[in-house]
């Protein structure tokens, strides 16, 4: 890397990841790649029923084959002492009682773990996990959302929200009701979910994905009932999650059981169909928008009423009408969301996990009523501008959501669109310009770093936090730089063990925020001390130097008026004899936090080109404006938008997992069938940032940024096809059936 001083301002750089050769030479080790002498391997043998108990289960012929050690069952598994304990075997996380993974003979959901061959080799595992026979009783299943909306019940972390008057946009001169629905759809990650797990004597280590090093620790402190000296849990390196490893899953638990079954260390990675359901996903939605507005445009009133689909021994909640509650100006407004039980798993976060799905019912409610309106969708949108959060009344914390507006629609030449549905066409295609608007939560949770100042002038920063792709890494490095005057070559940022100093997970768009504000506040405590060791020293040219004067760059410190007058930080430990500076510090933010809203903003600009005949919708260019506070990082953060408008395309137009209701499986549970975009579907894709810092959410100016950008980005697709075509689609994703 080459160097860049600290005396330059490292943060907004696009300085290339930390752990980039690591990652392209192979040297980072995910989940299962870490070396464990003695490791065995395991393979779950799943549940065939959606609902039901296991009837018979012989496993004598996986048991003698070549290299088993073990068939682990509900018979013979050792025991969760949590799962006796209805307090310990709640995820707080969720509510209700986390699956129990070889606890009894009750099948709760199709591929269910109902067994762990566990064999020397993979080879050997899998064909005994092949041997095993399971008979079911089964019983009726209810997998499909639509047929059961009648059992939905108001969750018990979101609860319905009113202001004024319900249902006032049925009095408003114009008003447009209708029906928006998402599919349910899964993480597909590059690395597929594994752990490795070892046992010595009652101290339990393992090696898996995760997204919260001291999350997971807590959970399975929580489920084997240990102290948290006896639980470590490594995850530097992971291959993707944004909320698909946010908890502790089955795989995980089975290979804790496993190894503490045959006495050695047990690996297990899971099948890509196993992906689908034992990991969670996001959960199918199906929901109604009313928007009723003045003849000028103003709304009147708005209500947004939304199912989802959570499982039958879990209730998970997400933030679907999040964005409704916030997002525009109106007098009255009521929102209603419920989840329905059904015969699957626990559905989990997902890239901006609620938010992305109620935001296109929202941001299309909002282009339907401006063609009623006959009003330009920016337009409306700028005449119902909040300039406080309509939730509560509070000032924003920072919000320049106009500007994008204004850079987007200049950038993207919106002045220049015909408004008239299919009225523009290229040959046999026809072209189509849409728009949204975006609005996620912006944060910051308690955290502690340490700091470690060594004899060599090189500084160590660790905090248990995660990297799962956005270069976490990279941007403390970078903090840590300007706050502690170290050039970025000479620190060092340990994450992803549960050892280190606490930190949040790894989601909510937190990380920059929480993670970053202690990282800054510890190194300028560590330089703050590093004066102090200068300034008392007798007769030299810092003694009693004002610290305003004296500055610290490119690891040492210097007078401000006279630059020659230096002192790097290896001499002034060695003078002090210290062997190294230590700094530990915790950082939650003040009360200006609680009074102000945090939120993140974008506005979304995109183009399709729509095949006449065929209905085939192809992306043909887009321009994303993200208010995501001050950039610590334009690679980084660029590439956190690109990865957003990706999903965004996928979201919209191809990802679909099906249910067969008869069966209550998926049965698209491959790459093959569950499609994905892929470099052939990308666009011309301009990123712009208004990189503005915030003053109250982080001493850095950053806000959240990883799921801003994926949020109301499927309904800027569809109201493009919409322009495009003539033909409203409201129910993901755009498939050409639904415009032929």
């Amino acid at each position: 890397m080459p160097k860049q001083p600290a005396e330059t301002g490292v943060v907004g750089n696009p300085m290339q990841r930390v752990d980039g050769r690591l990652k392209v030479t192979g040297a980072a080790r995910y989940a299962a790649e870490h070396p464990v002498a003695g490791v065995k391997h395991g393979v779950l043998v799943t549940s065939t029923v959606a609902r039901g108990r296991i009837k018979e289960l012989n496993t004598a012929a996986a048991e003698k084959a070549p290299g088993v050690l073990a068939i682990v069952t509900y018979r013979n598994s050792p025991k969760v002492p949590g799962y006796s304990d209805a307090k310990a075997s709640n995820n707080p996380r969720v509510e209700g009682q986390e699956i129990k993974i070889f606890y009894d003979d009750q099948i709760h959901f199709y591929n269910q773990p109902v067994a762990l061959a566990i064999a020397e080799t993979l080879e050997q595992a899998r064909y005994a996990a092949s041997l095993v026979r399971v008979a079911y009783e089964q019983q009726p299943h209810q997998t499909d959302l639509a047929a059961n909306l009648q059992q939905g019940t108001e969750p018990k972390k979101e609860k319905d929200y009113s202001r004024g008057q319900a249902y006032a946009y049925r009095t408003a001169p114009v008003h447009i009701e209708q029906q928006y629905g998402t599919p349910i759809q899964v993480h597909t990650p590059l690395e597929m979910h594994a752990a490795i797990a070892l046992w010595e004597g009652d101290k339990l280590t393992v090696y898996n994905k995760t997204q919260a090093p001291k999350l997971a620790q807590q959970d399975l402190m929580r489920m084997f009932q240990l102290p948290e000296e006896k639980v470590l849990v490594h995850s530097p390196f992971v291959g993707g999650a944004f909320g698909g490893s946010s908890r502790i899953w089955p795989q995980e638990t089975a290979a804790i059981l496993g190894a503490k079954h045959v006495g050695h260390p047990v690996k297990l990675m899971l099948r890509r169909e196993q992906e689908f359901n034992l990991v969670g996903y996001r959960p199918r939605s199906m929901q109604k928008m009313g928007l009723g507005a003045a003849a000028d445009g103003a709304l009147v009133g708005v209500t947004h009423e939304a199912f989802g689909n959570t499982s039958q021994y879990e209730q998970f909640a997400e933030r679907i009408v999040h964005p409704t509650k916030s997002a525009y100006r109106t007098p009255n407004m009521n929102t209603v969301y419920k989840v329905v039980p059904l015969d699957v798993s626990t559905p989990c976060w997902t890239r901006g996990p609620g938010e992305s799905s109620g935001s296109f019912a929202l941001e299309s409610a909002m282009d339907e009523l401006a063609y009623a309106l006959k009003m330009d969708p920016v337009a409306l949108r700028l005449r119902n501008y909040a300039e406080t959060d309509p939730e509560n009344d509070k000032p924003w914390a920072s919000k320049h959501l106009r500007e994008c507006y204004e850079r987007g629609a200049a950038s993207f030449g919106w002045s220049k669109r015909n408004p008239v549905p299919r009225a523009t066409r290229q040959g046999d295609w026809l072209v189509g310009q849409g728009m949204s608007s975006g609005i996620y939560k912006s944060e910051r949770q308690e955290a502690t770093a340490k700091a470690r100042l060594m004899a060599d002038g090189t500084l160590l920063i660790q905090s248990a936090t995660a990297d799962t792709g956005p270069g976490t890494g990279t941007i403390m490095t970078q903090i840590a730089a300007d706050a502690s005057g170290v050039a970025p070559e000479n620190i060092r940022f340990e994450l992803g063990d549960s050892a280190l100093p606490p930190a949040p997970i790894q989601a909510g768009s937190h990380t920059a925020t929480s993670v970053g504000s202690v990282v800054h506040e510890v190194c300028v405590a560590l330089r703050e001390q590093l004066q102090n060791l200068a300034r008392n020293q007798t007769g030299s040219a810092f003694s009693q130097v004002p610290p305003a004067e004296l500055v610290a760059r490119n690891g040492e410190l210097q007078l401000a008026q006279d630059s020659s007058k230096r002192l790097s930080y290896v001499e002034l430990l060695r003078q002090q004899n210290l062997p190294m500076l230590e700094v530990t510090r915790q950082s939650k933010g003040g009360p200006e936090l609680k009074e102000h809203s945090g939120k993140s903003f974008c506005a979304n600009f995109v183009e399709v080109h729509v095949h006449a005949l065929t209905g085939e919708v192809r992306v043909n260019r887009v321009v994303s404006v993200v208010d995501a506070g001050r950039v610590l990082n334009h690679t980084t953060a660029r590439s956190q938008v690109l990865g957003a408008v990706v999903w965004g395309i996928g979201q919209a137009l191809m990802e679909q997992a099906v249910i067969d209701h008869r069966y209550g499986n998926f049965i698209n549970h491959d790459l093959a069938e569950y499609h994905v975009p892929v470099n052939a579907d990308m666009p011309a894709i301009d990123v712009q940032f208004i990189d503005k810092p915030d003053p109250i959410i982080s001493p850095t100016g950053a806000k959240g940024l990883g799921e801003i950008g994926l949020v109301g980005f499927a309904a800027a697709v569809a109201n493009a096809v919409y322009h495009a075509t003539g033909t409203r689609v409201r129910e993901l994703p755009i498939t050409p059936d639904k415009l032929v």
